[in-house]
């Protein structure tokens, strides 16, 4: 029990040690870092104050040559005074407190006062870079502009030397350019004023004029002979070319007036002067992208003509073909209206065989009144050929399909005549081989016909008396006729083959009876079942008499089934 407390009580004390010396490890590690950031303030302060403010005021008193100046070199003077003597002055007092309160370790309000004169430490900083810029704009003025303008009077010489050597490609803005040099001229001279009386103020100013200035010749020395040539020359060129083709094309029958040449080349005309005007004051802005958007204008127009041209010729060529076989199709349903009674008489027509015919002479009417309109729009020159030509080829599409409607409708009206000559065809086939069924029952005399046969012969007679009711009849049902003729067809077809069928098997039967006698005396069996089929042959029942009698064969040559069938089919 003794044991048990001790250790708790040294577990304890040991956890107590471990925590108060992290405790302090943290305090210190704390401690150490604040110092640290104190002597960055203090370095940061130390920084502000060793600016090289004072070099460079040295560098202004040799320049300072007017009032203007020397009230700036005292204005830097008292904020550079201010700066060291109270800014400064305070960040080290904050600086020393701080430091004061850290040792005395007086947390109170710490964290505050260090925040506080870090802003104060920032705000000297940034005021002693901004004097310290301002200075520096004026001492290293003198090397910056004249190097700048030493560069600007190079793209001067350049733009005055190309302007100079080809005056003849600015025309009547020569004049206006010439003046713009001299004024450029003026303000190099300026300059030099300026600088010699180091009125930096107003150099910064010029600097920035003779750069603009430079910076708009070079477009205008750029720019301007294009502009010329194609404001005074190639645009005015190209307007008389479209009005001359214009009227040439119009005179010989185009419909060209959605184009509004006129209106369009005295539009264009006011646009090019206005844009002209602005080129002689060298006012450039978009003056360039203006005329090229005419310029391909212009080009586009040549484009319609083109298209126009090649739309009458396609026009020119469809319209005959149209005209052709419009007439065509004309003609064909006259006709067709001429001999509808004779037709409705011969064949029972339906309603909407009629109504068919209707629509489509409907349609056929509607067509030619839309062509009628159209040779009227080329007569007036009201209508492009570029959209002539579509209307064409639209109404061509129509009569094209009118024309498959048609066809369709008359092969339903020819298909009623030749389904007609077709049945008769059919009927003679059909009496024919009827004939030849007769023909052969009777030229191979078989002992017994069986009933069944003499049903089928009259059903195919029946059949064939139908037909040739329905050929009697005015007008003839179409649908009922090809009825009859395919039954008739039909049933003589199982007649016929129940014939050859009937006559196949009596022949077979009979040469195997007849083969088969020879063995007669030398079987009973054979002789037995021979007997049997002569009795069923004699009865009409040719086919159990086949199937005796080879059965019967076979007892004597097994493959005699195979060479009656080869006999057969040689």
């Amino acid at each position: 029990m003794n044991g048990t407390v001790l250790f708790i009580v040294t577990f304890l004390l040991v956890a107590v040690i471990l925590v108060t010396v992290v405790l302090v490890s943290i305090q210190k590690h704390k401690l150490k870092t604040i110092k640290n950031e104190l002597s960055e303030l203090d370095r940061e302060k130390n920084m502000i104050a060793s600016t090289p403010v004072l070099s460079e005021l040295s560098k202004v008193e040799p320049i300072i040559k007017n009032e203007k100046m020397g009230e700036k070199y005292k204005s830097w003077q008292r904020r550079f005074e201010m700066i060291r003597d109270d800014r400064i002055t305070m960040i080290n007092d904050m600086i020393i407190e701080l430091d004061m309160d850290l040792e005395a370790k007086n947390k109170k309000g710490f964290s505050e006062k260090l925040a506080k004169t870090e802003i104060e430490i920032y705000k000297a900083r940034e005021s002693a870079n901004e004097l310290l810029q301002e200075i520096r704009e004026i001492t290293s003025s003198e090397e910056k502009y004249r190097s700048i303008v030493t560069k600007l009077k190079a793209k001067y010489r350049q733009l005055s030397t190309q302007f100079r050597s080809h005056p003849s490609d600015y025309e009547d803005v020569e004049d206006v350019i010439g003046l713009q040099f001299e004024n450029i001229e003026k303000r190099f001279l300026d300059f030099d004023q300026r600088m010699d009386k180091n009125e930096y103020d107003e150099v910064v100013h010029i600097v920035k004029a003779l750069d603009t200035m430079i910076e708009h010749m070079e477009v205008v020395i750029e720019e301007v002979p294009n502009l010329v040539l194609l404001g005074e020359k190639l645009i005015p060129k190209r307007m008389e070319e479209i009005e001359k083709i214009y009227h040439e094309m119009d005179e010989k029958g185009y419909g060209l007036d959605y184009l509004k040449i006129p209106y369009n080349m005295e539009e264009s005309r006011k646009n090019v002067k206005n844009i002209l005007d602005r080129v002689r004051v060298l006012n450039l802005d978009d003056c360039m992208f203006e005329l090229k958007t005419l310029l391909d204008y212009l080009d586009s127009i040549f484009t319609e003509f083109e298209k126009e041209k090649t739309a009458r010729k396609d026009y020119e060529e469809e319209i005959g073909e149209f005209e052709k076989k419009f007439k065509k199709t004309t003609k064909i349903i006259k006709d067709i209206y001429d001999q509808i009674d004779d037709i409705k008489s011969l064949y029972d027509l339906k309603e909407e065989d009629i109504l068919t015919l209707d629509n489509i002479s409907r349609r056929l009417r509607q067509i030619g009144n839309d062509f009628k309109k159209m040779k009227k729009s080329v007569a007036e020159k009201s209508e492009p050929y570029s959209s002539l030509i579509l209307e064409l080829l639209s109404r061509r599409e129509l009569l094209d399909t009118l024309e498959e409607d048609l066809d369709a409708s008359l092969k339903s009206l020819g298909s009623m005549y030749d389904d007609e000559v077709r049945a008769r065809e059919q009927l003679e086939e059909i009496q024919e081989l009827l004939k030849q069924c007769k023909s052969r029952i009777r030229s191979y005399k078989l002992p017994i016909i069986m009933n069944h046969y003499f049903v089928e012969l009259s059903e195919a007679n029946e059949a064939i008396q139908e037909i040739m009711k329905e050929l009697g009849k005015k007008p003839i049902v179409i649908k009922t006729l090809n009825t009859r003729v395919d039954t008739a067809r039909d049933l003589i077809l199982k007649l016929y083959n129940t014939t050859t069928e009937m006559i196949k098997t009596a022949q077979m039967a009979e040469m195997a009876i007849v083969y088969g006698n020879r063995f007669r005396s030398s079987m009973q069996e054979v002789h037995a079942g021979l007997t049997n089929a002569e009795m069923l042959f004699h009865k009409g029942n040719y086919k159990e008499a086949l199937e005796v009698s080879i059965e019967t064969i076979k007892l004597v040559e097994p493959d005699f089934y195979q060479k009656l069938l080869e006999y057969y089919s040689d």
